[in-house]
């Protein structure tokens, strides 16, 4: 599957355990992200329409109204890299 730069990125920092706060509208629809590495840096490369990518393909999720972690698929699809768990 072809993953852009910028969303391996994202799925790299959200499987060491990152996590991706939303801001919603208030019709619900989610209006700004902030992506957070595990350590609680912020990581600017995740932007809404990145996250709406990631969102659509199944690689994140958020349960219970809480920030968006990733998914199963989400970790089979990121590529290996040296650093990651």
């Amino acid at each position: 599957m072809n993953i852009s730069k910028l969303e391996q990125r994202v799925l790299h920092v959200l499987s060491q355990g990152g996590r991706i706060a939303y801001v919603r509208n208030v019709h619900g629809k989610v209006i700004d992200v902030t992506c957070f590495s595990r350590e609680g840096f912020v990581l600017t490369d995740c932007k809404l329409s990145v996250f709406n990518r990631l969102k659509k393909r199944g690689f994140v999720k958020s349960q219970g109204g809480k920030a968006y972690r990733i998914t199963r698929k989400g970790r089979e699809s990121v590529r290996p890299q040296f650093d990651n768990r």
